[in-house]
């Protein structure tokens, strides 16, 4: 009896000692997945808040919390960044998550379903190019043929009467400083790559009437764009400029000029041209830098009433002030002044959740001009337009920002 009962003590024992070896097991599992959910504080912001993006979109298409794939702009400004971390790290799932996009949008025939062709929306040339990679990678012709149907949209775009490229159809004769971003850098990629170069005095002369017709004066700062019919009601009846500067529209605009300049040779005649603008807009800036590294929304009316510090234009502007002065375009000063921006981003509009996952705040949603209903691009237009934590326009050029300064 007493062996009977020794046994059944041992038995419960031996139970309860592999339950509880279970138990940890387990726990171990749950710590682990715990871990691997987690994003690492001691990776570069780059890859941090790439990964935050792809924890937010596990597909790439996702990207802007669309339900369905769509060509669309905000798409081509965070893979262009995704594209530039990959060749940093050689990291294949930013590879991946770019070529996933490309897949998700692009038929068998390279066609793009959600693409229409005779809107002729600059807006929708960008994302073209992070098809020049994965054409050169995979050698897949539908990449290619999506390239010169963006290419297509291009030569037949219409144009001011000085040579401008509309911004859209239904917004004749006007060029938009978000445009120079959407369309001249493919534009400059396609015209190297495939047109030896053929096509690069058309790209510096889209810059050239940004320049003559939408600068200020008295500030040097650029307006959101210029209507060269001075037919709409927010253009100016002299000068065709709208009545405000947008931080977010001057910050597509030294982006465009940085990445352009990457596919103009130095000894092209319009080379220098093209690098005195980036310094005339880069010491204007640098006037209204506040104190904080930051810009604001509307750019030289900072501590007006309903004006804030604004994360897309800021991440803009240090990514291209940095990318600038690492090329030797501007003085090694605005290396310091893009990681002073850099520093009001990560302590002032960086949220990090308990799981290491990166939340950009206090990023215009959107803002445009014209439209219905109609933006008259006052003052008090673009300070109530909406906000949104992780807006694309913001995610794409911290990205960029963090990697130019190996942050």
């Amino acid at each position: 009896m007493k062996n009977k009962s020794t046994s059944l003590v041992i038995r419960i024992l031996v139970l309860v000692l592999l339950f509880c070896i279970s138990c940890k097991g387990v726990a171990q599992n749950q710590v682990n997945t715990t871990r691997n959910n987690t994003i690492s504080t001691q990776l570069k912001w780059s890859e941090r808040m790439a990964l935050s993006i792809m924890k937010r979109h596990p597909q790439s298409y996702q990207i802007d919390d669309k339900k369905v794939p769509q060509w669309d702009y905000v798409h081509g400004v965070v893979l262009n960044s995704f594209e530039v971390l990959y060749k940093k790290t050689k990291d294949q799932k930013y590879y991946d998550y770019i070529k996933s996009y490309a897949d998700a949008t692009i038929d068998a025939n390279g066609a793009i379903e959600s693409y229409q062709f005779d809107s002729y929306n600059i807006d929708m040339i960008t994302a073209g190019s992070i098809l020049f990679n994965l054409y050169k990678t995979s050698k897949d012709s539908r990449y290619l043929t999506t390239m010169q149907q963006l290419r297509k949209q291009i030569e037949e775009q219409p144009r001011t009467a000085s040579g401008g490229f509309w911004h859209k159809k239904i917004y004749p004769n006007q060029m938009w400083l978000d445009g120079l971003y959407m369309g001249e850098p493919f534009y400059a990629q396609y015209t190297v790559t495939f047109e030896n170069g053929s096509k690069l005095n058309d790209i510096a002369k889209q810059f050239e009437l940004i320049q003559q017709y939408a600068t200020d004066a008295k500030t040097g700062l650029l307006y959101h764009a210029w209507d060269e019919s001075r037919q709409m009601s927010w253009a100016d009846k002299i000068t065709g400029t709208s009545p405000n500067f947008w931080s977010r529209s001057m910050g597509w605009y030294v982006m465009a000029l940085v990445d352009i300049l990457d596919y103009f040779p130095k000894n092209h005649p319009k080379q220098k041209e093209l690098v005195g603008y980036l310094n005339a807009i880069a010491n204007s800036l640098e006037k209204f830098q506040d104190k904080s590294g930051l810009w604001y929304q509307v750019t030289d009316k900072g501590g007006s009433e309903g004006n804030y510090l604004e994360s897309s234009g800021s991440s803009m502007f240090a990514y291209a002030l940095a990318k600038g002065a690492n090329k030797g375009y501007l003085p090694k000063k605005f290396k310091a002044i893009a990681n002073k921006a850099f520093d009001g981003l990560t302590t002032q509009l960086i949220k990090v959740d308990l799981n290491g996952e990166i939340i950009i705040t206090q990023a215009c949603a959107v803002a445009g001009l014209g439209g219905n209903p109609y933006r008259d691009g006052s003052y008090l237009y673009y300070v109530n337009e909406r906000k949104k934590d992780n807006d694309p326009k913001a995610t794409g050029p911290f990205i960029l920002a963090a990697l130019e300064l190996n942050r």
